[in-house]
């Protein structure tokens, strides 16, 4: 096993040709050094400092341009590939080497793993034969690097706000976003679960008293309403005491006079308002609910 590999050592330069360098360390191991990479060349006899590695061809190297991903540093990867039967592939930073997450590190869904373009935190784990593996960073790691969030402090309900797939609970998803705020997403506030590692857009429903904030996915209601809805809705919004003295058992000649649809389009929007709680039937009408006023 080289315990080198996944870190910066140090090694003596002792020999070259037209595209390596090579060097030695202590251990006796020998390294490349591709001589693309350098901004000028190495001494024989001298030392290079850099990243270790197995390169995709199983050779030893050595390079200068250092991936932020290390043993026991955790940065972010972007995935590049997944295999059914090994894992997922993720870009560190490396020229000629995509680290391997192991499906042992995955979930047991397949469908929530990670797809090309998702991005993970992790570090660099060694296994028993000395090969090298991506470490998706666990719960310790994510409250060891993340801070509490509160309204107020550049967060309000109703804010957009990007987060990353951490982890894929049954009682929901956990995210961590671009400032290291956690959140969560409750399953009744999501239509689809997010896979490992996705970037979601969330809108802020609160933060509670661990802050960690509370996100749904789901649009508000008015957005995913049909026109004659959103018509009605506009129109209560727009009157003063928010009230309308309309309800399904007014004439259809005096729905139509007032908001040019029929009496069954005017029952369909009334019956989507009331199901999403934005009106209530009152004495001779509908009014808004606090919900439908927005607060």
């Amino acid at each position: 096993m080289n315990e080198q590999l996944g870190q910066i050592i140090k090694a003596k330069v002792t020999d070259e040709n037209g595209e390596y360098f090579y060097a030695q360390t202590d251990g006796g191991h020998t390294y490349e050094i591709d001589k693309d990479e350098l901004m000028k060349p190495l001494k024989i006899g001298g030392y290079v400092t850099g990243f270790a590695y197995q390169n995709e061809d199983h050779r030893l190297q050595i390079t200068k341009a250092v991936p932020d991903v290390q043993k026991d540093q955790y940065s972010w990867g972007k995935v590049v590939q997944a295999r059914s039967d090994l894992g997922i592939f993720v870009d560190i930073g490396l020229a000629n080497k995509d680290l391997a997450v192991s499906l042992d590190d995955l979930p047991t869904m397949k469908e929530l793993w990670p797809k090309k373009g998702d991005r993970l935190l992790l570090s660099i784990k060694e296994d028993n034969k000395g090969r090298l593996w991506g470490k998706p960073a666990q719960q310790d790691i994510i409250q060891a690097v993340s801070r509490q969030a509160r309204l107020g402090a550049g967060i309000k309900k109703g804010d957009k706000i990007k987060a990353t797939v951490y982890r894929n609970k049954l009682v929901g998803t956990l995210v961590i976003t671009d400032n290291y705020c956690l959140g969560f997403i409750h399953p009744s506030e999501r239509e689809v679960e997010p896979r490992l590692g996705e970037v979601i857009e969330g809108r802020v429903l609160g933060v509670n008293d661990r802050g960690v904030i509370n996100l749904s996915l789901k649009p508000l209601a008015y957005k995913v309403m049909d026109e004659d809805a959103q018509f009605l809705l506009l129109q209560l919004q727009r009157k003063s005491e928010h009230f309308l003295p309309f309800n399904d058992k007014s004439a259809p000649e005096d729905i139509r006079a007032q908001f040019g649809f029929s009496k069954g389009q005017f029952k369909r929007a009334l019956g989507r308002l009331y199901k999403d709680r934005l009106i209530e039937m009152v004495d001779d009408g509908i009014r808004l609910t606090d919900k439908g006023l927005g607060n």
